[in-house]
């Protein structure tokens, strides 16, 4: 009787060891096939993160008064249409790059959207500082000076946050 449950005890041993081993050879594989996944899957999703990466800096570039002011005609232009036209640019480029959220950090994201915010409300204050009869080359003086005299602005600090993120990924 003590031989016949000997034989069982080993079979049952067997059999877990059988188990055992079968069981970790699937997880293995698993995790190498999940691991290839990913690995495939980067080789995919890196380049159009890089991409989004270079359209959100060039979204924060173009929206800086010297980038929007650049090549414009103001000859005959009023203050309220040369910021009418700073806020679009504004608003058109960040409308044109918004589903680059999906590739970036929400840090990072946020930090766009501070800047956009900013530079709007940058571009109207400096409109309230200006006499009321100013013509549009005396405010893109005005809006360039203060802009170049603010330090670090909303802008450097989003890109320069955008472009540590990038660096990760490479």
């Amino acid at each position: 009787m003590q031989t016949v449950w000997l034989i069982v005890l080993v079979i049952v041993l067997m059999i877990f060891g059988f188990w055992l081993i079968q069981y970790s050879t699937f997880r293995n594989e698993e995790r190498k096939r999940q691991w290839e996944l990913r690995r495939e899957s980067q080789k995919t999703i890196s380049p159009i993160r890089m991409r989004a990466y270079e359209r959100l800096a060039l979204l924060l570039e173009r929206t800086t008064p010297e980038h929007m002011l650049m090549g414009l005609d103001l000859t005959g232009m009023t203050v309220m249409q040369l910021q009418q036209h700073l806020l679009q640019t504004i608003r058109m480029e960040y409308e044109h790059n918004m589903s680059q959220q999906v590739y970036v950090s929400e840090e990072v994201w946020t930090l766009v959207m501070n800047a956009r915010d900013q530079m709007a409300a940058f571009v109207v204050g400096i409109t309230s500082q200006l006499p009321p009869d100013a013509d549009a080359m005396t405010y893109a003086k005005v809006l360039l000076t203060a802009y170049s005299s603010n330090g670090l602005t909303p802008t450097d600090k989003a890109l320069s946050e955008l472009k540590e993120e990038a660096k990760e990924l490479m």
